[in-house]
This record gives structure tokens, sequence and C-alpha cells, in this order.
């Protein structure tokens, strides 16, 4: 078959998809797949929830694209209001772009205007975005930034700790004094201006950030001036049980970074931030043409709507439960198991090599009929990031297709 489609792209399944609703989606030859991929952890309300397809639909009969820079549509505002009701204490301004790399890149801008500093810290096993300044923060897979050097300067790279590692306390501190090491050897406080962290490692392997670890990192950027911006941008909008998973740890960034599941797959994207910063940040020096857009607008209100009745969250967070419960029950049959992690659900399942993990994708496709995907700097780790709307049978469905696949490469 010819195709003019660019084949830059990679491709989990070779599916050809008509449609979707809920947690599945439907091939053009009419066979129904479980999609615990999620768009890339993005459909957070599902495929298509009648609420957003609602809201969407009703905007466009309005405005399709009426421009920020030249007048104010009505939506806006009142999004801003929802996002200050919903994040962390003291977010209170926001700005809106179209994706998640746009977002952390505008939060290193801001960052960087804010406090005259011009270096960021990121830490080992990152993912913020494929633009040159996103793939210069990215250090979970060296295919991400292959080719592309030299990628822009004045990004320093700090140790995350290990999961596997027995004693966290520990290599929490092993880790914390590689930062400060960093801040003596290579990048002076002083010339800091960030640093930038996913409370939850995504594309590095679905690694919650141990607590220690985020409370060590917030009291060295208290201590030197250095803003703390939580890139929220896979763990954000209920994906860990929580609104946004700094909730899990107590913590107040300076800048937090959402998109994915914001509008339930329209692309938007969101920064939040302190009146402070927002007042340093020089009227007309960032922008876009499509930020806040109209539509994006509606699907990101309804998401919200969707996502505030009483019984979603926690929904959530039982569902997560009865998949971590049901994934450590079949680890205790399977020595090639290494470790079940997560927040939410947003869950990793960590194995000994990365050729079983994609033969174990390969059997959830073609025999269970369920989409999964890897991640980690090896590919030793399944994710499972399935729709939040996902229901108790649903998840007893993935675990009976991931324990057939268990059995079947063992």
């Amino acid at each position: 078959m010819t195709t003019h489609l660019s084949n830059v792209w990679f491709s989990v399944t070779p599916l050809q998809v008509a449609s979707g609703s809920g947690c599945w989606v439907t091939t053009t030859d009419g066979v129904e797949y479980l999609d615990f991929a999620g768009g890339i952890a993005v459909n957070s309300t599902g495929h298509s929830h009648p609420t957003v397809v609602a809201a969407i639909a009703k905007q466009a009969e309005r405005f399709i694209h009426a421009q920020v820079n030249v007048y104010k549509h009505d939506l806006l505002e009142p999004l801003a209001t929802k996002l200050a009701e919903l994040t962390p204490h003291g977010i209170d301004k926001f700005f809106f772009a179209n994706s998640g790399a746009e977002i952390t890149e505008a939060s290193v801008k801001l960052a960087k205007q804010a406090t005259k500093r011009p270096h960021v810290i990121v830490f080992s096993g990152s993912f913020h975005g494929r633009t040159h300044m996103a793939m210069a923060m990215t250090t979970s897979k060296t295919g991400y930034r292959a080719g592309h050097a030299p990628l822009p300067a004045g990004v320093f790279v700090a140790p995350f700790p290990d999961p596997l590692v027995e004693d966290q306390d520990a290599e929490v501190a092993r880790a914390l004094k590689g930062l400060d090491h960093l801040l003596k050897s290579m990048t002076a406080p002083e010339e800091t201006a960030a640093m930038i962290l996913e409370p939850v490692l995504g594309e590095g392997g679905y690694i919650p950030a141990p607590p220690k670890f985020i409370a060590g990192l917030v009291e060295r950027c208290r201590a030197h001036g250095i803003l703390f911006i939580a890139d929220e941008v896979q763990s954000g909008f209920g994906r860990t049980g929580a609104m946004f998973a700094v909730e899990h740890y107590g913590i107040q960034p300076d800048i937090i970074c959402m998109a994915k599941g914001i509008a339930s797959g329209f692309p938007f994207a969101a920064l939040g931030t302190t009146a402070e910063l927002d007042a340093k940040w020089t009227k007309g020096s960032h922008g876009g043409t499509y930020g806040g857009n109209a539509m994006g607008c509606a699907a990101a209100l309804a998401t919200i709507e969707v996502m505030s009745d009483p019984a979603f969250m926690p929904n959530v967070r039982d569902r997560g439960e009865q998949l971590m419960g049901g994934l450590r029950e079949l680890q205790h049959h399977d020595a090639g198991i290494i470790q079940v992690r997560g927040l939410g659900l947003m869950v990793g399942v960590e194995l000994a090599d990365s050729t079983r993990v994609a033969a174990i994708q390969q059997h959830c496709l073609d025999e269970g009929r369920m989409i999964l995907m890897n991640a980690g700097t090896y590919g030793t780790t399944l994710r499972w990031m399935p729709p939040l709307v996902v229901n108790e049978h649903e998840i007893e469905i993935g675990l009976a297709a991931f324990g057939a696949a268990l059995k079947a490469t063992a």
C-alpha cells in the first residue's frame, strides 16, 4: 500500500481504527481492542466522552479559532478560574498552548526571565518533549535526541533515585549528594534558574519520585532562590488518583506544566504560576497562534466537569489499587517481574529484559486484544495508562490478557 505519510512516526500497533468509545477502539474491520495506552495517557475521560464531544460541537458553531492576541473569547477566563481552583495553593496565573513540549519550554522561558539566570537542572530518566530545548532536557532515551545535535546549552542533569535499589533512604541520599555536587561543580545556584521534575517519571519508566527526594529538591530550591517546576504533563489531571501528583507530596511548585489529559485528547496545554512570577514575564515575550483556542478551552472545561463528579477520582484510586493488586499477584508466580510500581492509574511493571516486554505486548495485542506500551531507558517497563473512566470488569479483562501473555512468554 502506497502511503504519503511521513516515515518518522514509530508504531506501537499496525491497527487502523475507525472509532473509539470509553476504553475501547474499533478497527476499520470491526474488531474491538481494549486501549490501555489511552492515547499515551491523554484520553483521561475515555474516547469521545459525550460531555466533551457536546462541548466541542457547541463551541465549533460559535468559534473555531478566536486568536487570543487579537481579542479574548469568553472561555479563557472561566478556564483560568477553574484551574486556579484545582492547582496547588498560590498558582493563580495561566498561559495556554497546544502541547506538553510547548509548555515545558515556556516554563523555562519564564524561569529565565523571572530569575535572570541562564541554567536549568533536569533529572536522569526525564522526558520533557521533542522541541530542541525540550530535547535538551530529555534524558530517558538517546533515540529522542540522536541526530539532532547540537542541542541548546545550559541544561544540567542530576541523578534520580534508582527504584530497584533496596535501601531507598540511602539511594535518595546518593541522588541528593549528586545534585549538591552539580551545584558545586557545574552550575552554581546563583546561575540556576530552575529545577524541573516529573513527580512520576513518564518515558523514564513510570517511577514515582520518593517523597524524601522531592522534599530535598524543594528545600534546595528555596534555599538558593531556584524555581521548582513540576512537569505534570503526563501525571496531571487525575492520572495518579489526585488532580496533580504533587498533591501526594504536599509540595507547592513555583510553576506547573499541564497537558495530555487536560482536554481529553483535544490538543491543549497550560502553564500555571504565581502572580509574582507572572508579573516578571515581559509582555509580548512569549505567545503562540493557537494558544488558548476556543475549541481547546471548551474541551478542557468539559473534562474538568466530568472529573468533578464525586465518584470520578475515587474510581481512579480504586481501579489503580485493583490493577496493582492484580499485577502483584501475578508477580508472585513469575520471577521475571522485578517490580510493580505507580500511583493511581499510572502503573509500571518492570521486567528483566526488553525482549520479553516486546513479546508480552505482542501477545496482548494479538491474543488479548489489548494495547499496552513500554517505557524506560532500556525498554524493560510495561506501562499501564488506561482511560480514567475504566471500570472494574475492564481491569479484570486487562489482567487476564496480561496473565496469559506472561505464561505464553515464560
